[in-house]
């Protein structure tokens, strides 16, 4: 009988260390920490392309014509409009999917609220 008792304080014991280990596990590095930098690095990376697929066909059409860096110039500025109206875009994809989360957290937290409130109406019509 008390190999049975000892079996169970084990197993026992044992849950109650996989529940704490489940609490205090560390959460996951990648999801947490470096998803600022994903984007911004996202952002930054579409800016220098555009500046380098405008200089790119600046310097080939100046070649290609022979002229004075005149195309470079100019394609190296609509290069920039490119890239900032590109990281423009991506800023406000990436507010537009910010904001949807919020407003899902804040409707899940005003659901569990009404679920709150109606328990306790319940509770006051029931002890009356």
């Amino acid at each position: 009988m008390s190999d049975r008792n000892k079996s169970d304080q084990l197993t026992e014991l044992d849950e109650r260390i996989k529940t704490l280990k489940k609490a205090h596990a560390p959460k996951d590095h990648m999801d947490e920490h470096y998803s600022q930098a994903n984007l911004a690095w996202r952002m930054v990376i579409e800016l220098v392309a555009g500046l380098g697929i405008g200089f790119g066909i600046g310097y080939g059409l100046d070649v290609l014509l022979g002229t004075l860096p005149i195309f470079l110039v100019l394609f190296v500025f609509l290069g920039l409009a490119a890239g900032v109206k590109t990281m423009l875009r991506s800023a406000a994809e990436i507010q537009k999917k910010s904001l949807a989360e919020m407003a899902g957290l804040d409707m899940a937290d005003t659901a569990s609220e009404k679920v709150a409130d109606t328990a306790n109406e319940e509770e006051v019509k029931h002890g009356d």
